[in-house]
């Protein structure tokens, strides 16, 4: 079998005017970024801004193991496998970070026959929003220091910085460092650090900012600091807001790709689930559902991450509601999750799948509790057996889930058909009753409380003293009534990595709180994530090369 990328890059490619033109839009309404990728303009966005929306598909997923288990494949390959069916459907994804790209997973394109390409373009520099981002932040970093440096007008605490640098790569290093060390020339010396690029609150900005307009108001809003009198000090305070938007002004259009069978796909914005809200851009998912009467889209990680913050983050501030929930699990994840080694995963082991099974019924129950309909696929793999498949099929129906297995890794469209028809018939024959899991009225701790307890299935919740009276600062100031963005390995449903299965009688351990006034949320990092990853020993970079006739290898 080729590798990804070997499969993307023999791929012939359609020009990207004429993807487009399979779902009403024509050439004047993109920007072209070459032959192959473009954005969507606004004078377009603003024409179809009255169409009738589609029915909004979530792709989310059971804890993954480390290797991932292709959520972004099924996504992409029940989009082909839905316009195979003559459906009008369109793909809405998060952009890559270099982060994992170089780190451990590699190219974030899909994989197998259900990519989307220019597979090298996406997962390296594709049209910059990125390096616009990673720009936009550390310019206001700038400003920051710059101010500071001029006198210090604002009365800015020094020691109460609390807006970081960013980068687009996993470097420990940079996680805490000392700045304005050397002459007095060269800036008053205090902590800092940087988060990834990812993580940055001016991600979550771009991606949930409805119009350049809304983009400004966010931005001004960001607190950087606070000063002398306990007082927030913002981007809007130290005038950076107008510089920050031009910066981003072409990065809010959403880009438009294509998959390898030619079906169109927007691909924009990209936060880490994580550590931030983890899903693509409200720009593009609301986009598409004018475009197309389908609209496919993901959510980062586990459906205790990903999912969770689609709806009680993106949907709530977007007012979207999805009509199905995609489930995907594989063999392999059920089986890690009931205890067998990674290396042994191949290996039937029924035993294993009944312990580990326990996983995918928590985020089938999870997903009931907002009110949509799940259909739970299997995304094969060629170890798995007839035993084991049909296992898993007769637990999904005993849990009132519709079920399917997706064969698109190695098949493309043609092997998401049945998951395609699946969906299908659950659009047609289920009603979407989609709820959020808690009112905006909660205070912080109970809205954490409720993730925790219902999503998690945690017993308890407890705060570093920090925690405590970083809650009652920001309730306090007024922020009280926004969603949590709860940070948290992607590996357990609790915020140790190495309980796996279903843990019960467990306490999460809220580590350090903050706000993000700008994107509209109160985030609560738990156990020992980290907003500033780092290289595995082994880095995925060490395998990427270009070779002598300029082709890039190794990205999977």
């Amino acid at each position: 079998m080729k590798s990804d990328i070997k499969i993307a890059q023999d791929c012939v490619m359609e020009p990207i005017v004429d993807v487009v033109k399979k779902v009403g839009i024509e050439a004047d309404d993109i920007e072209l970024y070459g032959k192959y990728k473009a954005k969507l303009s606004d004078e377009y966005m603003e024409k179809i801004k009255d169409n009738p929306n589609g029915k909004l598909i979530l792709v989310t997923a059971i804890n993954p193991t480390p290797a991932g288990e292709g959520k972004t494949t099924v996504t992409v390959g029940l989009g082909q496998a839905m316009s195979k069916l003559g459906k009008k459907t369109v793909i809405a994804l998060r952009e890559p970070s270099l982060g994992p790209c170089f780190g451990i997973k590699g190219g974030a394109a899909g994989g197998g026959y259900s990519q989307v390409v220019p597979m090298e373009d996406l997962n390296l520099h594709f049209t910059g929003d990125f390096h616009a981002i990673t720009s936009a932040n550390n310019l206001l970093a700038a400003l920051l220091d710059n101010h500071i440096h001029q006198g210090n007008a604002l009365r800015i605490d020094t020691k109460r910085i609390v807006f970081k640098r960013c980068l687009d790569m996993n470097d420990r290093a940079l996680r805490n460092i000392i700045v304005g060390m050397g002459n007095k020339g060269d800036g008053v010396v205090r902590q800092d650090g940087f988060v990834i690029t990812v993580a940055s609150e001016i991600m979550a900005i771009l991606c949930l900012a409805n119009d350049i307009n809304d983009l400004k108001k966010r931005l001004a809003n960001i607190i950087v600091a606070y000063n002398y009198d306990n007082e927030p000090v913002t981007a809007g305070d130290l005038n950076a807001v107008g510089a920050m938007t031009a910066l981003l002004k072409d990065a809010i259009k959403p880009n438009v790709i294509q998959t390898l069978e030619h079906t169109p796909a927007l691909v924009h914005g990209g936060p880490f689930a994580n550590i931030a809200h983890g899903c693509n851009s409200v720009r593009a998912t609301k986009t598409a559902l004018k475009i197309a009467d389908y609209v496919v889209t993901e959510a980062g990680f586990g459906a205790d991450l990903g999912a969770e913050k689609f709806f009680d983050i993106k949907c709530r501030m977007a007012g979207l509601k999805p009509d199905a929930v995609v489930l995907v699990a594989t063999v392999r994840a059920l089986k890690y999750n009931g205890g067998v080694k990674k290396e042994e995963l191949g290996e039937e082991n029924i035993d294993a799948l009944k312990k580990g099974i326990v996983n995918l019924e928590k985020h089938i129950e999870n997903l009931h509790t907002y009110g949509v309909p799940v259909v739970v696929t299997l995304n094969r793999f060629v170890s798995d057996t007839q035993a084991e498949l049909d296992f898993v099929k007769e637990f999904c129906e005993k849990n009132d889930c519709d079920f399917a297995l997706a064969n698109v890794w190695e098949k493309g469209g043609e092997g998401g058909i049945e998951l395609a028809n699946a969906v299908l018939n659950t659009l047609e024959t289920k009603e979407s009753n989609f709820k959020l899991l808690y009112e905006d009225s909660l205070s912080i701790k109970e809205k954490i409380t409720t993730i925790a307890t219902k999503i998690y299935g945690a017993k308890d919740v407890s705060y570093s003293a920090e925690a405590n009276r970083a809650i009652a600062k920001i309730e306090a100031m007024g922020f009280g009534n926004m969603p949590v963005c709860m940070a948290k390995n992607q590996y357990s449903l609790s915020d140790d990595a190495t309980k796996l299965g279903r843990p019960e009688g467990f306490t999460v351990n809220i580590r350090e709180v903050y706000v993000s006034a700008g994107a509209g949320f109160v985030v609560a990092i738990t156990g020992a994530i980290m907003t500033m990853p780092g290289l595995p020993k082994v880095p995925a970079a060490e395998r990427i090369y270009v070779d002598e006739n300029g082709v890039t290898n190794g990205l999977f």
